[in-house]
C-alpha cells in the first residue's frame, strides 16, 4: 500500500503543471506490476505517459521503493474500463454508457448531464405493441455499481 501512496505523490508531481491531466488509478499486482492510468480532459498521449514513466521509475530506483524487479505499465483507462471519476464521466458526456445497477438491474442510455450525486441518460423505453420512445431518466450516483462506456459499431 505504500507503494501505491508514493507512486500517487510522484504522478500528481509529474502533472502537476498540467491540469487537463488526472491520475485515475495506481495497481501493485501480486506478479509485481505496477499499473498507473492516467487520463485527461482531451485523452492522453503517449509522450505524457512515457514521460510520467520516467518520473515515476526514476524516483522509484532512486528512493528503491519496489526491492524486487517489477513492470510499470503507464496508459490511459482502456474502453472496457469501468468510469470511477466524475472528470472521466464529464469527458463522456454525449455518449453511450452501459450502467449496473445495486438492485441487479442493467440500463444503457447516452450520458446526457452529471450532477454531485447523480446522472442523466435518455434511454429507449420500449412497451409492448408500442414505439420506443426515449426518456430521460436520473439515476442517483449511490445506486451504481459499475459504468462503462458503451462502443457501438454501427
Amino acid at each position: 500500500m505504500q507503494v501505491e501512496k508514493r507512486v500517487k505523490a510522484l504522478v500528481e508531481e509529474k502533472i502537476a503543471d498540467r491540469p487537463e491531466l488526472f491520475l485515475v488509478d495506481v495497481k501493485m499486482l501480486p506478479n509485481n506490476k505496477l499499473i498507473i492510468q492516467v487520463d485527461g480532459d482531451e485523452g492522453i498521449s503517449i509522450q505524457d505517459c512515457v514521460a510520467i514513466s520516467r518520473h515515476v521509475g526514476f524516483h522509484l530506483e532512486e528512493e528503491n521503493t519496489i526491492e524486487q524487479a517489477y513492470n510499470l505499465e503507464v496508459s490511459s483507462p482502456g474502453v472496457g474500463e469501468p468510469l470511477k471519476l466524475n472528470r472521466q464521466y464529464l469527458k463522456n458526456i454525449g455518449r453511450t454508457v452501459g450502467l449496473k445497477l445495486k438492485d441487479g438491474k442493467k440500463r444503457e442510455g447516452k450520458l446526457l448531464q452529471v450532477a454531485e450525486d447523480s446522472l442523466t441518460i435518455e434511454e429507449s423505453v420500449k412497451e409492448k405493441g408500442k414505439k420506443a420512445v426515449s426518456v430521460e431518466s436520473i439515476v442517483p450516483l449511490n445506486d451504481i455499481i459499475e459504468t462503462s462506456v458503451l462502443i457501438s459499431f454501427k
